[in-house]
């Protein structure tokens, strides 16, 4: 739009001059003369126009003069030769993003899967991508394609999913290698999803739950591993300490009658092992005093009331 505004410019500026100076000669009567300025001046104001351009900042125009390769020209005001010389390019010369994805591709482990990544690339030799290739964007496209391809084909699944920071890179590598000789660098690759088939997302889904779960059994059991250590070292220590152990089962019938029921049932050996005859007496007496009725009864042995 820049360069068309230009030229036309141009153009009304050189053929105002030539109406200026054929308007005298029309009032003086050389009518012809008049006319023939006027037709060298718009002659002349077309010629400049198709030779004047403008570049944008971002723009290289590739010159070809009778075919050949002549200049890159830009940015800002530059001219041509009309007729002689064209500008079949303008090429743009920011970074530029190009989406691709390989569609149904087998990873290594047969799993067919979808892939979406985004190419961030820019053009650094205009003059290779205006001559090495016919069309630089279609070509790096599919080669970013058939590269990602050739990558998910030599990946697991378990590696694509996992791995995003080197399939990029490697992505990089070998696109970058693909279209360096067209005059293109690439600067980056990222893979934006990973999308696989919904019975497999199923069953990762359930081998995911039973991991889980195998794990949590695991943390069970391993609690339990330590409780009974600690019984053990307990034991050990009532083995060795029949009052501990004597208070310890006072205790344990105290906060089971308090808490929880009115009628607890001990082994008769046990009253023997931790002489718990006189205890039971003083253990009831002290219950009565904290507010437990009459009708609780402590059942020792075979269920006879004590």
């Amino acid at each position: 739009m820049q360069k068309s505004l230009f030229s036309t410019l141009a153009f009304f500026v050189i053929a105002g001059i030539g109406a200026a100076i054929a308007a005298p000669l029309y009032y003086d009567g050389s009518p012809i003369a008049a006319v023939v300025v006027c037709i060298v001046a718009v002659a002349v104001a077309a010629v400049a126009a198709s030779a004047i351009r403008v570049a944008s900042a971002w723009e290289r125009a590739v010159v070809l003069r009778l075919g050949r390769f002549r200049a890159l020209k830009g940015p800002g005001l530059f001219g041509i030769i009309p007729i002689v010389d064209t500008i079949p390019y303008w090429i743009d010369v920011r970074v530029i993003t190009s989406s691709f994805q390989a569609e149904k591709t087998l990873t290594r482990d047969t799993v067919p899967v979808d892939v979406d990544a985004v190419l961030f690339w820019k053009v650094v030799d205009p003059e290779r991508a205006a001559l090495a290739v016919a069309d630089f964007t279609s070509a790096i496209n599919w080669a970013a394609q058939t590269a990602l391809r050739d990558i998910i084909g030599k990946t697991q699944l378990a590696d694509l999913l996992e791995g995003r920071d080197k399939i990029s890179a490697d992505l990089q590598r070998i696109i970058d290698a693909r279209t360096e000789p067209w005059g293109v660098n690439v600067i980056s690759v990222e893979v934006r999803d990973v999308l696989i088939p919904t019975g497999l997302q199923d069953a990762m889904s359930m081998q995911a739950q039973a991991e889980r779960e195998r794990q949590a059994r695991v943390i069970l059991g391993d609690s339990e591993r330590q409780v009974a250590e600690k019984f053990g070292e307990a034991a050990k220590t009532y083995a060795h300490d029949p009052v501990a152990l004597h208070l310890r089962a006072m205790n344990m019938l105290y906060e089971g009658l308090k808490h929880n029921s009115t009628i607890v049932l001990v082994p008769s050996s046990a009253l023997e092992t931790m002489q718990l005859g006189v205890g039971i007496t003083a253990l009831t007496k002290a219950l009565a005093k904290n507010g437990v009725t009459d009708a609780d009864e402590l059942v020792v042995g075979n269920g006879a009331p004590h």
